[in-house]
């Protein structure tokens, strides 16, 4: 899967698969060289092979940064519907999965947009009680510039893709 060509392949697949899970898991290694995953719901790509995330509640990802800002993010489409079809016929239409390789940038005060962005993603949620606790207040985001990609392997059910 080449990055820049599949670009807004790789965006609509993101796109979907938030729509499923409400999150990425984004993998991280500590100065010690220990794998952690952490779950994130406030990674946005942009149209150049790059992206960024709300850094509210991450504690993991901040530390690692300091030592190691390479990264893997995962994206899978976890929809009931779409696993069945493809069980069924025995092969996946599109992707179920995609990972994508960077590295994580500095911390940074989120602009306008970036908060318009977010505002948008939750607007569903806006009269929840969870969405002002979990959402509001969000004040800073971590660039990250991706420069790999690649999809998930289940044999024969995605060996077409």
């Amino acid at each position: 899967m080449d990055i820049t060509t599949d670009w807004k392949l790789i965006r609509k697949h993101f796109n979907k698969s938030f729509s499923n899970n409400f999150h990425f898991s984004i993998a991280s290694v500590d100065a010690e060289n220990r794998p952690t995953v952490t779950p994130i719901g406030s990674l946005f790509l942009n149209k150049n092979q790059s992206g960024f995330y709300f850094e509210k509640y991450p504690s993991k990802l901040p530390l690692h940064s300091k030592t190691n800002k390479h990264i893997c993010v995962l994206a899978v489409k976890s929809g009931t519907f779409f696993w069945l079809k493809s069980l069924f016929r025995n092969r996946f239409d599109t992707n179920p999965g995609i990972k994508l390789y960077g590295t994580m940038g500095e911390k940074r005060k989120a602009t306008t947009l970036e908060l318009k962005r977010l505002n948008q993603r939750m607007r569903v949620t806006r009269y929840l009680k969870g969405n002002a606790y979990l959402w509001g207040s969000m004040e800073y985001v971590r660039d990250i510039t991706f420069t790999s990609a690649e999809k998930i392997n289940l044999g024969k059910m995605t060996g077409h893709l």
